[in-house]
Parts: C-alpha cells; sequence; structure tokens
C-alpha cells in the first residue's frame, strides 16, 4: 500500500496554514500525497496512532502533542533529542521523530539577514522557548536571558543551557532588562503584557522574533520601536520545508529539487 496519507494534528487546530503549505509544496513536487488535520487531544493521541495503518506517510504535530510525539518515536533526531519536543513524525514500523522547529527559527532569521547573535532574549520556557534556545545556541549565542511569569518554570532552559554551551539566566518578565541583540518570544498568540514591561523590553530587546503570527503585529510587536519585528510566518514556512524534506527522503538537511519554486508556492499559499 503507497505511503500516501499525511496530516497535522493538534487541539485546537482549525486554524492551522499547515495543510494549505503542504498541499502547495506536494503540487510543485507532484506529489499524490494527501495532507489533512484532525484535532486530537493528548489524551487520544496514542489510541489514535496506534490505529493508523500503511496507507499513513507522516504527521505533523502541534500544541499539546509534542511530548506524546517524542514518547511515540522509537528514534528521534539530535533536536528533538535536545528539546524534547517532536514536531514531525516519519511513520513505519519504526516511526521516527524530528524536530523542525530549530531549523524553522534558524532558516527565518537567516532570511531576515540575521545569521550570528551572541545575546538573545527568550520569553517564555514552554516547548517552543527550547527550540528557541537551541536555534540561538546555532547562531553563535553564548548568553540567553529567559523571562517567564513564573521563572520556576525555567529549570529545563537551564539545564539545556548547560548541555548547549550557553549561559541562562531565568527572570520574571517584569525584571531590570540589559540590552541584547535578538528577542524570541514564544508567548502564546494573543499574549498583552503590561505596557510598562512591553516598553522595557522593547527598549533592550533589539530585533524581535515573534513565533506568533495571527493576529498579526501582535500585541508585543506592536510596541516594538526600536527594532525590526518578524512574524512567526517564517518559521512556520521554513519548519515545513524541513518537514517536507523528511515526509520524501527523510534527511531534514538535504533540499528537495526545485526547492525555490516549491517555497515560493508556499509562501503564496500563506
Amino acid at each position: 500500500m503507497a505511503r500516501s496519507r499525511l496530516a497535522v494534528w493538534g487541539d485546537p487546530i482549525a486554524h492551522s496554514k499547515s495543510p494549505d503549505l503542504h498541499t502547495a509544496a506536494y503540487r510543485v513536487l507532484g506529489l499524490d500525497w494527501d495532507y489533512g488535520r484532525r484535532q486530537i487531544s493528548a489524551d487520544e493521541f496514542a489510541p489514535t496512532i496506534a490505529e493508523l495503518d500503511d496507507s499513513w506517510r507522516g504527521l505533523s504535530l502541534t500544541m499539546p502533542l509534542k511530548e506524546e510525539a517524542f514518547r511515540a518515536a522509537v528514534t528521534k533526531d539530535r533536536h528533538a533529542e535536545l528539546t524534547g519536543a517532536v514536531n514531525t513524525l516519519l511513520l513505519g514500523n519504526a516511526p521516527v521523530g524530528f524536530n523542525t522547529d530549530v531549523g524553522g527559527i534558524v532558516d527565518a532569521l537567516a532570511e531576515a539577514g540575521i545569521t550570528r547573535v551572541e545575546s538573545v532574549r527568550i520569553l517564555g520556557a514552554g516547548a517552543t522557548a527550547s527550540s528557541a534556545l537551541v536555534a540561538a545556541s546555532e547562531i553563535g549565542a553564548t548568553h540567553a536571558d529567559v523571562r517567564a511569569r513564573r521563572p520556576e518554570r525555567a529549570a529545563g532552559l537551564l539545564a539545556l543551557g548547560e548541555r548547549l554551551g550557553i549561559e541562562v539566566v531565568a527572570l520574571p518578565l517584569d525584571a531590570p532588562a540589559d540590552a541584547v541583540e535578538l528577542t524570541i518570544a514564544t508567548l502564546p498568540s494573543g499574549t498583552t503584557l503590561p505596557v510598562d514591561v512591553a516598553a522595557t523590553l522593547a527598549a533592550t530587546g533589539g530585533v524581535l522574533f515573534d513565533a506568533a503570527y495571527a493576529p498579526w503585529p501582535s500585541a508585543l510587536a506592536a510596541t516594538w520601536r526600536h527594532g525590526a519585528a518578524l512574524s512567526g510566518l517564517g518559521m512556520l514556512l521554513h519548519q515545513a520545508v524541513r518537514q517536507i524534506r523528511i515526509f520524501r527522503h527523510g534527511d531534514p538537511a538535504v533540499p528537495l529539487p526545485d526547492e525555490a519554486t516549491m517555497i515560493a508556492a508556499m509562501r503564496a499559499a500563506l
């Protein structure tokens, strides 16, 4: 049986742009694959994936399923192992898990001309913050200032920083702020910070890369007067490119034929 079925799973999922991105890419690549979406809760994940037959090639996973997918993967790539999160499953007898969010951030920043920084601020302490920290390490960051409403939740990021060789400090959102070159915001879409907190972060935060993209500008981006503000659409696009590489030939780092045309089609679908 041909493995031609794929989908994005999450909860909620109706807002996802992944079906449009993947369908546009498959059209350019001449692949007769079907990519859909399905609302799946964390509790539903294990029994639902167990029901999939051999027609399934892979899954894209969004919140709250990235940790569930990590547990389901028999083997994982380095980014998944570092973050404890899988957003891409290549299905088969022994599912392989990948985290393409890390590469998606790196690629989106490079597209904006940001290929190296030494200092970064990360807003939030969840799964996307872990991907942001790994991405920062890959573009040379040696210091990361993590801001969270509850800094104690950043314990995992401090441990990850030790593994990566990055000095990580965890502070409340309203702590005094030294200047950094790049801020990566991983706060939930729609988060609004107090005016004085947002102003301090914006004045010292360098370029803003906000994982949120709907609505845009985000509440934080609307306050960002001292540097450029980049939306999460770039991350969404480039993590999907890496997913498609995985679904096609199993390697997120190997470009596809005529990839520039494929990316243009995906961008038009956003």
